[in-house]
């Protein structure tokens, strides 16, 4: 039997301001007469949201800002009531949902302590036992005795974490608190974590926008967006799903962006015809595969002849740190150019840079190294993924191919795996 079922599980807000007097009056008087009332936009937090969990399963809870996690997890805790559907849990529950979330204010850090265990039905007895163990993990031991609304929000949430993992709950729910305090105490947290997933088999509900973490602590995970479940399964598969999505919403944004900040500065005798990447049947392209080809076409008019001029044709993000780029000026012979229209290319053999959206540069200067144009983010182009490659930005900045000897056997990695 499962330890937590949720079964059509729906939670409506009403939008908008809050109602006047008047307002409520004349709606409650339009019900008593059968009248249509002016009601305010209801929106659905949760949109009949179904799954069970078994005990001892680690479960992440991940999807974008607004999507629903902590109003799903409010309701696993028995702080928020559905406006439909059920929830079921079978068993005590230790919620640390948001700062100071169970944690009163008023009350010292080790009042704190007995109030929270006396409201899972811990006996006294209990909790005196674990309160040395709760203080010294919370590395609060000088401030204990002081009303928690003089601690920092990181001295709160060190002590709400030090006691929802002590008490002897069947149920930890955690949200967002897992990069509490410094670098030392965020350790303790991870080990404190992983001691109760794999060695006391705790049901765990975890809530981060830290990836690695749900994929290296959950073994399942629940995608939200908009308040109806989006995938519901394996941890890994389901956060790569994740990165995909938030990856798209971030190379729209940063190409929108990239051509608001174009950065221009230009000759009277140059005029910049156009610039693009381009396939190798040279038609315009916006997106190639990460360690491929990169092709850049440029066509310009010259107004005038120039005399061996230089050229440079580069890459750099959206955010403008530069990246790539080539110079003409090392070729002592290049060519001379007459007045009127001239295309150039500049190929990179295989482009050594991770998924995400990047831009064009390109400059042109004359014999004397001055300027007749030079431009930033003048054409956006997307990496993706190479087939077969596994998408895992955040653990790598370049995709370059590596040779391997092993026992005297030699293997080339020409794209990075971690399959």
């Amino acid at each position: 039997m499962p330890i937590i079922e949720v079964n059509h599980l729906t939670k409506e807000y009403q939008l908008g301001h809050i109602s006047s007097l008047k307002d409520s009056a004349l709606n409650t008087l339009r019900r008593m007469t059968f009248q249509p009332t002016q009601e305010r936009e209801q929106f659905k937090a949760l949109d009949d949201v179904n799954f069970h969990i078994n005990e001892g399963e680690v479960v992440g809870i991940i999807g974008h800002n607004g999507a629903g996690k902590s109003t799903l997890l409010k309701h696993l805790a028995n702080i928020s009531k559905p406006t439909k559907g059920e929830v079921i849990v079978r068993g005590s529950v230790a919620p640390l949902i948001e700062v100071g979330a169970g944690v009163n204010p008023e009350l010292t850090g080790r009042e704190n302590i007995f109030l929270n265990g006396a409201i899972l039905g811990i006996p006294k007895k209990i909790i005196k036992s674990k309160l040395d163990e709760i203080i010294e993990f919370s590395e609060l031991e000088q401030f204990i005795d002081t009303p928690v609304k003089r601690y920092s929000s990181g001295m709160t949430v060190k002590l709400g974490f030090s006691i929802a993992t002590s008490m002897d709950a069947d149920i930890l729910i955690i949200d967002e608190v897992l990069a509490v305090g410094d670098i030392a105490f965020q350790r303790k947290c991870f080990d404190r974590m992983e001691d109760l997933i794999k060695r006391q088999k705790k049901t765990v509900l975890l809530v981060s926008h830290n990836i690695r973490q749900v994929t290296r602590l959950s073994s399942r995970a629940i995608l939200l967006s908009h308040g109806k479940i989006l995938n519901d399964g394996d941890a890994e598969d389901v956060c790569n799903q994740f990165y995909a999505i938030n990856n798209k919403v971030i190379q729209d944004q940063a190409k929108a962006k990239s051509k608001k900040q174009k950065k221009i500065e230009t000759n009277e005798n140059f005029e910049l015809l156009s610039i693009s990447v381009v396939n190798d049947n040279g038609k315009p392209i916006d997106t190639i595969e990460s360690r491929a080809p990169l092709k850049i076409k440029a066509r310009f008019l010259l107004k005038k002849e120039f005399k061996k001029p230089e050229i440079i044709i580069g890459t750099h993000t959206v955010d403008f740190v530069y990246l790539t780029a080539s110079s003409t000026a090392t070729f002592p012979d290049r060519p001379n150019f007459s007045a009127g229209i001239h295309e150039v290319e500049y190929l990179v053999d295989s482009f050594p840079l991770i998924c995400g959206a990047y831009a064009i540069r390109f400059s042109m200067f004359d014999e004397s190294r001055n300027s007749l144009f030079s431009g930033d983010s003048l054409a956006t182009f997307t990496v993706t993924e190479s087939h077969g490659i596994r998408n895992q930005n955040e653990w790598l900045t370049l995709n370059l191919p590596t040779t391997w000897k092993i026992d005297d056997q030699i293997f080339s990695a020409k794209l990075f795996s971690l399959a």
